[in-house]
């Protein structure tokens, strides 16, 4: 009998085990495959993103293709060389999943304290080529005061509520609610919330760039 019980614990523990190992070969598959897609979204090489995180292309290789589990301080740096926050791989980790749609609980949300504004990303991971966004800027948030631009693509959008402030190569513009804009991504600019209410505004841009 002690035996029998012995074989029925070990064999426990080998389902354990066994689990737990799955488990975390999942994990790492998840979290590999998200760094994977946010590096080409962000049109990063392997070369690149080692350097700026400071950890090997072997490594990061790895870790992409869910053979590794990166250490806390790997996973940080490499989040913060591909402008991302690490919780973004964690979620929706147990929801619905779609590469069609994002359920409006459901979007990826990046908080720019700083800057007073807040984004809302609508469209799927999957689709690189185009990415929506609902901007929520409060009063006094902007982009700062240094325009910027992006090497290629185009961005348009259109006001859904408050004044919206927008600086496109040099020329100031106000657009009102119901408002819309479109221009190159290589234009150099700079947008912010004009009065004492929230500015929300819905922003897409071609290709991706979250």
């Amino acid at each position: 009998m002690v035996q029998d019980v012995n074989g029925v614990i070990e064999n426990g523990q080998a389902m354990n085990e066994a689990t737990t190992t799955t488990e975390t070969e999942s994990d790492a598959s998840m979290i590999g495959g998200r760094l994977r897609l946010r590096r080409q979204v962000r049109g990063l090489s392997l070369k690149e993103v080692s350097a700026r995180a400071e950890v090997s292309i072997g490594l990061l290789s790895q870790i992409e293709r869910g053979l590794t589990m990166p250490s806390v301080r790997s996973l940080g740096a490499i989040c913060k060389a591909l402008e991302m926050p690490v919780s973004w791989l964690f979620e929706q980790g147990t929801r619905e999943h779609s590469s069609v749609v994002v359920r409006s609980h459901q979007r990826r949300v990046l908080d720019l304290g700083a800057k007073g504004m807040r984004k809302e990303l609508m469209t799927p991971d999957e689709v690189t080529g185009i990415q929506m966004m609902r901007l929520v800027i409060r009063p006094g948030g902007s982009t700062g005061n240094t325009p910027y631009r992006h090497e290629a693509g185009a961005k348009c959008g259109t006001v859904l509520s408050g004044t919206l402030g927008l600086e496109v190569d040099g020329e100031i513009l106000e657009l009102a609610e119901g408002d819309s804009f479109a221009f190159p991504a290589t234009a150099l600019i700079r947008f912010w919330c004009v009065g004492n209410v929230d500015t929300v505004a819905l922003w897409i841009v071609s290709p991706a760039v979250y």
